[in-house]
């Protein structure tokens, strides 16, 4: 994640610690696409859930710290291209977006007790978030490392390193734990797995030699590594490719509804146009697919 100003240095030790505060109130530039002229798409329209469709909002939960996909700017809105698409994919069902700001491990919760209806949060979709909601497939992100400058971290030999992550995230849950473990197997020392609240502090952690690398999806570090270019730069390559999902109730026609919408941003070019913007079009896919991730 791209840090926009410069923290003084007893304040940056102070704010960085693993259950920091700091949320990223100032990410890069972003010109928001305008959604209002997007027409409603009926047959998608159609499948929203009556109670859904009488409030006419659809209530979306996100982190907001993982800029450029979700973010606020310097003004305190949540930005970003994820936040544009999903404005889109609400027009076509003939809704209006209300977003919601939730600490990230917090969304798919209130999405099963109803307080969400949907996520969008740059969620990797895999068989373990799965099991209590579906996932309506967007986008794909690899994982990507980054570490100081002139530095020869690897990430499939990071026994004993200090990794910085943000929590709740896959990196958190999935890749370090299971790299540490093969650690810990092979008679190696484990990762220090560091969890930070937001992006911007797992980051910042890197920056000020606190961590020796972070990990994060591929867009996030790819926009951070453009910001602080003189300090920080890629270690390795991406992996493990995998599918962003919108997150939804189990089993509901909201998800079909939410295929159809964005189903037809892709077919009339719309969902390409923003993702162009972002300048993240690499990770573009041609159909939305039902919880595709493994």
């Amino acid at each position: 994640m791209k840090i926009r100003y410069a923290l003084p240095a007893l304040a940056a030790a102070a704010l960085l610690t693993l259950t920091g505060c700091v949320t990223n109130e100032e990410g890069p530039k972003h010109e928001s696409t305008d959604t209002s002229k997007i027409s409603v798409d009926e047959k998608a329209a159609a499948l929203v859930p009556a109670d859904i469709k009488d409030t006419g909002k659809l209530v979306l939960g996100t982190d907001g710290s993982y800029p450029p996909n979700e973010y606020k700017n310097s003004s305190g809105e949540i930005v970003g291209w994820g936040v544009d698409l999903a404005n889109a994919v609400s027009a076509r069902l003939g809704l209006e977006p209300v977003w919601e700001e939730a600490s990230f491990d917090t969304i798919i919760p209130s999405i099963q007790g109803g307080k969400m209806n949907m996520g969008s949060s740059s969620f990797t979709d895999n068989a373990e978030r799965q099991k209590t909601v579906d996932f309506v497939n967007f986008y794909e992100a690899g994982v990507l490392w980054a570490a100081p400058i002139g530095s020869d971290i690897d990430p499939n030999n990071a026994c004993g390193l200090k990794v910085a992550v943000q929590s709740g995230t896959f990196e958190h849950t999935d890749e370090l734990p299971a790299k540490s473990a093969e650690c810990e197997a092979a008679g190696k020392p484990k990762i220090d797995i560091m969890p930070f609240e937001g992006q911007a502090e797992a980051t910042n952690a890197v920056v000020l030699g606190q961590a020796e690398a972070f990990s994060a999806d591929s867009p996030v570090t790819l926009d951070a590594i453009a910001a602080q270019s003189d300090k920080i730069a890629a270690a390795g390559e991406t992996f493990d490719v995998a599918p962003y999902g919108y997150a939804l109730p189990k089993d509901t026609d909201l998800t079909k509804a939410v295929q159809l919408a964005l189903q037809s941003l892709m077919d009339d070019g719309t969902y390409l146009e923003i993702l162009t913007k972002a300048g993240v079009e690499d990770g573009a896919i041609e159909k939305a697919t039902i919880n595709a991730g493994s």
